[in-house]
């Protein structure tokens, strides 16, 4: 039997405009990949992102190259697919994990089973998602948790300001918070910082480092009164290893280290060495979320709000309330296209 991949563009206008360190956005341009036998069809999301020389077309030309492949594949096990592609993907991650995600949906429908049930039979004790804040200024900071009550908030961070903005915010609520720096301060800085933050409620530092910084993160590791995670530091496979004497947990990205397949392994070799394990997203649609939440069951920590942060979605699937992941009903991902 043939399948079909299809390749869907859509631009996601946020609620509000989001800042990191790096660059502000109101827009996200994002790939939805289809695969389909006509009976059951799987999805997949890919963004743009300036940062990682992620595009609408690269994604679109990538796709196109491992076209027939993907359309000859019928029956063969997701984990196999991925190795049969990778070697033409290996310039582009992003478009490799759409892929693999989409194939993962297309199986699991075709087995009449949930993504995760693949690799988890309890859902019962999932990790709560946070709810990102991006910089702004101190008063929009606080009015965003005014209007949006949650258990724990991720604050992104990287001004010369930064205590002052956890003090604020931590004057409105007692949420968990937890801090990403975007690779924008000094060891220095996050040593001091932590030490401040620890009694602020914060929960970890998420990459406060530049992301080949190894000789300083190991420094930091050291002397951090709070837990380091990497996440630029940690994009493929081969770099849970650096991680094992630099951090104290990773953040995995489906986009980055290319879909289920390797972020399984990652999972499995940062257990071994006893490293913290958080998956994140990259401001997606419920396309992306649905998939990157089937690996709830395995994590300690997870960052699953991208679809939250858009004002309207494309898609539907996974659910939160306060905090709590609420799956779909439905197989494979649960998502569909609206």
């Amino acid at each position: 039997m043939k399948l079909e991949i299809k390749v869907l563009p859509f631009q996601l206008e946020l609620a509000q405009p989001f800042t990191t360190s790096r660059y502000t956005v109101t827009t996200q341009n994002t790939v939805v990949v289809s695969i389909s036998n006509g009976e059951y069809t799987g999805y997949g999301e890919a963004t743009a992102n300036p940062y990682y020389e992620s595009t609408v077309e690269k994604i679109q030309a990538s796709v196109a190259l491992v076209k027939n492949r993907v359309e000859r594949s019928f029956g063969l096990e997701p984990s196999l697919l991925w190795e049969q592609i990778e070697p033409f993907l290996k310039h582009d991650y992003f478009t490799l994990c759409a892929v693999d995600c989409a194939y993962w949906d297309f199986y699991a429908r075709c087995h009449n089973k949930t993504i995760r049930s693949f690799w988890s039979v309890d859902d019962a004790e999932n990790p709560l998602t946070n709810f990102t804040l991006g910089i702004d200024s101190i008063s929009v900071m606080k009015q965003k948790i005014l209007d949006k009550p949650w258990p724990i908030y991720k604050i992104k961070l990287g001004t010369k300001d930064d205590v002052e903005i956890i003090e604020s915010l931590r004057e409105i609520t007692n949420a968990k918070f937890r801090v990403d720096a975007n690779c924008a301060w000094s060891v220095q800085e996050t040593t001091g910082n932590a030490l401040k933050m620890k009694n602020l409620g914060v929960e970890f530092i998420e990459q406060p480092l530049k992301a080949t910084d190894w000789d300083k993160m190991k420094i930091l590791k050291q002397e951090s009164i709070l837990p380091i995670i990497a996440d630029e530091s940690c994009q493929r496979l081969e770099d849970v290893y650096k991680c094992v004497d630099t951090f104290h947990g990773i953040n995995i990205k489906l986009m980055k280290c290319g879909g289920f397949t390797p972020a399984l392994k990652m999972i499995k070799i940062a257990r071994e060495h006893k490293l913290k394990i958080m998956v994140g997203c990259m401001t997606e649609s419920s396309i992306g979320i649905s998939s990157l939440v089937q690996l709830a069951p395995l994590l300690d920590y997870i960052d699953a709000d991208g679809a939250m942060l858009l004002k309207s979605d494309i898609a539907n699937g996974v659910a939160f309330k306060n905090g709590k992941i609420l799956f779909s009903s439905e197989n494979g991902s649960g998502a569909n296209l609206l």
